[in-house]
Formats: C-alpha cells, sequence, structure tokens
C-alpha cells in the first residue's frame, strides 16, 4: 500500500485554520506521522526531532508529536506550528497514556508512529497495534552505554529489548548504531541509518584564526558521559604547556551534585580564572561564532552528535573524542582532529596540533564546513526519513546508503 492509498482508507483530520509544516503543501495531501517523545530536555535528540518537523513536509509528511514528560521542549522547539499534545506520565509505568495515545492518533487521523526513547516506545509498543498504525523507532545513542548509571542503563535496554518485537523499522543516527542494534540481537532487515543533520550555512563566514588566546569551546547537557573532567585536565594540561587557552562551557548541568563535582575540579586544577560557565541557550550557533575550536571530549553514549554538525556548518574546527558515530563525520587530520576517549594528555596534544599550525586551523574549518553541507544537512537527514516512511507504507525495504 502506498502512501497515497493509506491517504483514501484513512483521511487525516485537518484545522483548517493551523499551518502546515510546508506552507505552499496543502496539509490534506499529507501522511500525518506522529512523534511520541519524552519532552523533559532540549538537547541533540529533541533538536533532530525539532527539525525533521520543520523538514519532512517538503517530502510528503505532517509531523504533530506527543510529549510523555513536557517541560522544555515544548516551550523551546522551533517548529511551532506543529501541533503537540501532552500525555504526561505519572511514572515509567503508567500505562493508561497508551490509551490517550491509541486514541489521540485514531481521533486527529495519524498514519505512523514515531518513538525516540525507550520510554516512549514502552507505550507506543501498546498503543500502536490498539490504533492500527506501524510503529517506528528511532535509535539516537546506544541505550546499553547511555549514561552512567548502571541500573539506568539495565532499565532501560531492557524495555528497549522487550518493546523492539513491534517495531517495523528502526531509524538509527549513525552507522556505528546500526552496527550496535544488530550486535544486541535485533533484526538486520528493519534496520536503517539516517544520519542526523543540521542546517547548512550559504557561504562559510568569514574568520581569521586567533593571535592571542585560543577560545575552546563545549555546549552540552553536562552529565559524567560528557567528559568535561577530562577537558579541564588537558586545559590545564596546555596552560602548563605555555599555551594561552581558555574555555567557554556552553549548557546547564544535569545535576546539582555533579555541577559542584566540576567546579570542584576546576578549582582543584587551579583554571578558574581560565573558564566561563555561561548556562543554557537556545542559539547555538552564536556561542560557536565565538569559540576557536569546538571540543567534544565525550567518554561514550554519543550516536552522531548534533552539535559536532553545528560546529562544522558554523566553520568551527573540532576536536573530539574518537567513540560511536564521531569518526562518521570528522575525518582525522582533513574535517577536525580526532583522539582517544578519557585521555587528557592525548585531548591536549589533539588541539595542540592545532594551536601549534602542525594542522591549518582554515583548512580544517573549510573541509569541515564542506563536508557538513555535503553530508549532514538537516534536508538529507529528512529526505531519508521520508524514504524510510515511504517503503514502510509500500512494505519494501529501502535502498541502503
Amino acid at each position: 500500500m502506498d502512501a497515497s492509498e493509506l491517504q483514501k482508507q484513512n483521511p487525516p483530520a485537518v484545522d483548517s485554520g493551523s499551518e502546515t509544516t510546508n506552507p505552499a503543501a496543502d496539509a490534506r495531501s499529507l501522511v500525518r506521522v506522529l512523534h511520541l517523545i519524552n519532552g523533559e530536555h532540549y538537547s541533540g535528540a529533541e533538536r533532530v526531532q525539532d527539525l525533521l518537523a520543520m523538514r519532512l513536509g517538503e517530502f510528503g509528511y505532517d509531523v504533530g508529536f506527543a510529549c510523555v514528560k513536557p517541560d522544555k521542549f515544548p516551550k523551546l522547539r522551533q517548529s511551532q506550528q506543529a501541533p503537540l499534545h501532552s500525555l504526561s506520565m505519572r511514572n515509567k509505568f503508567d500505562f493508561r497514556a497508551a490509551w490517550s495515545l491509541a486514541s489521540l492518533i485514531r481521533r486527529e487521523g495519524y498514519q505512523i508512529l514515531h518513538c525516540h526513547t525507550p520510554r516512549s516506545l514502552m507505550i507506543g509498543r501498546l498503543a500502536a497495534p490498539l490504533a492500527n498504525v506501524p510503529l517506528v523507532y528511532h535509535v539516537h545513542s546506544p541505550t546499553s552505554r547511555d549514561s552512567t548509571r548502571p541500573i539506568a542503563n539495565w532499565f532501560n535496554t531492557a524495555t528497549e529489548r522487550l518493546t523492539l518485537s513491534g517495531a517495523a523499522r528502526l531509524i538509527t543516527v549513525s552507522e556505528s548504531l546500526k552496527r550496535h542494534m544488530i550486535a544486541e540481537g535485533q533484526n538486520p532487515a528493519i534496520i536503517f541509518a539516517a544520519p542526523n543533520g543540521v542546517p547548512a550555512q550559504t557561504a562559510l563566514p568569514p574568520r581569521e584564526p586567533p593571535t592571542d588566546t585560543w577560545t575552546l569551546g563545549a555546549v552540552a547537557l553536562f552529565r559524567p558521559r560528557k567528559g568535561m573532567e577530562v577537558l579541564i585536565d588537558a586545559l590545564a594540561l596546555l596552560r602548563d604547556r605555555g599555551r594561552r587557552v581558555r574555555l567557554r562551557a556552553v549548557g546547564p548541568f544535569e545535576t546539582r551534585p555533579y555541577e559542584r563535582e566540576l567546579r570542584e575540579r576546576v578549582a582543584e586544577r587551579n583554571v578558574a580564572d581560565l573558564v566561563a560557565w555561561t548556562g543554557f541557550t537556545k542559539d547555538v550557533n552564536a556561542e560557536l561564532t565565538q569559540m576557536d575550536l569546538f571540543v567534544l571530549p565525550s567518554l561514550f553514549g554519543e550516536g552522531l552528535p548534533m552539535v559536532v554538525l553545528e560546529a562544522m556548518a558554523a566553520g568551527t574546527p573540532v576536536v573530539a573524542t574518537e567513540v560511536e558515530g564521531v569518526p562518521e563525520a570528522i575525518r582525522d587530520g582533513i574535517d577536525g582532529v580526532l583522539c582517544e576517549a578519557n585521555d587528557a594528555e592525548d585531548l591536549a596534544d589533539a588541539i595542540e596540533r592545532v594551536i601549534s599550525g602542525e594542522l591549518s586551523w582554515s583548512e580544517l574549518r573549510k573541509n569541515g564546513f564542506e563536508r557538513q553541507s555535503q553530508k549532514f544537512s538537516d534536508v538529507s537527514m529528512a529526505a531519508r526519513v521520508a524514504e524510510i516512511y515511504d517503503d514502510l507504507l509500500t512494505d519494501a525495504p529501502p535502498a541502503e546508503h
């Protein structure tokens, strides 16, 4: 059954007073997709969801959202034209949300249910057969090593394995995550990679390399797996080597205790005067333009970090640890610099390769900018997801990319 046939059997409910994702398109001609998300954060995975809502209309799909933990996402998303429904769960086992979700899908005429987290998948797995719609699951990071909390990792992995039996398609944000899901025992025939993407600039913003102090930058929801301790140690090493560097750390802390840990480490390494904690920002691009090098010191648990792609698009050279899908975007010494995870000395060495002039700062930013534009744009991401939807509706596997 193709998309047009499915539309005839299950026409979507349309609010004639609302905008569509693509204003030039007639909403009644689009297949309606409901993205079921948590909604408590607005970080990398949430930016993927937001961008898909803004771009999928160009490929025949109209996106709505349902949040099971609505908080930051409803307020900070850019896709305000997409309908958003609150399905707040009182706890992880509040299965009443599944019946509310199934009712919402039937009432609003959604034809695909697309889940993004183990919690949303658990509810989606129950709701999809009740509403008679196919279930798609988007894998943003390896659940088994998503955090430093073993019990939470175990629970989420067990939930994911149990509920994935009902998924018609699995979408991974990188080839490395695709391999991971196959290794976890999932059916290779339904797993397809759709690499993350961000909006591409029309031209590389003009900038000159620093002549005095180098500003290193980090953007994240700061939590233990992000490896900020390693970056702080590398900052101290660079200072001890006589390099003029400072760190601009952009983003919120996951918890107050972890914030205290990082601030104590900064004090212990005697680099408090070199570190600026700026807090959360909605305008990541504006922050990236204030950085001479973007540094991703992650220890594990990355799919394909959106902020790496955003740095490339902004023309800010990237130094990153060689974890998960990062090497799929960054080619060492060409588009950026790669180093070992959890190794402050290797991270400091990688940063110094650029500061010393061993690698050309200007060439790195030009190559990174071009690679992002050609391979990791929001348009290419949406096109690939739409292709997977198309073939789901025709029940034919999409071509491998």
